[in-house]
């Protein structure tokens, strides 16, 4: 049966082995580097700091053509 529960509780217990080793670790902003935007209330992480302000200004001119 498709919609089993069990089937679909066994699904969820596999979950782990589809992620990336990274997220699952415990702090996967580990070797990455803080940008904040929007006087802080958007914060994202990049891997490469010397790119902190090409993103800031992509962020900046997101949606405008």
């Amino acid at each position: 049966m498709k919609g089993d529960r069990f089937d679909n509780r066994r699904n969820l217990m596999n979950f782990n082995k589809s992620t990336s080793k990274e997220k699952l670790e415990n702090g996967s902003t580990k070797d990455k580097f803080p940008v904040v935007l929007d006087n802080g209330k958007t914060i994202i992480f990049i891997s490469d700091k010397t790119k902190a302000q090409e993103v800031i200004l992509r962020y900046k001119n997101r949606g405008k053509p």
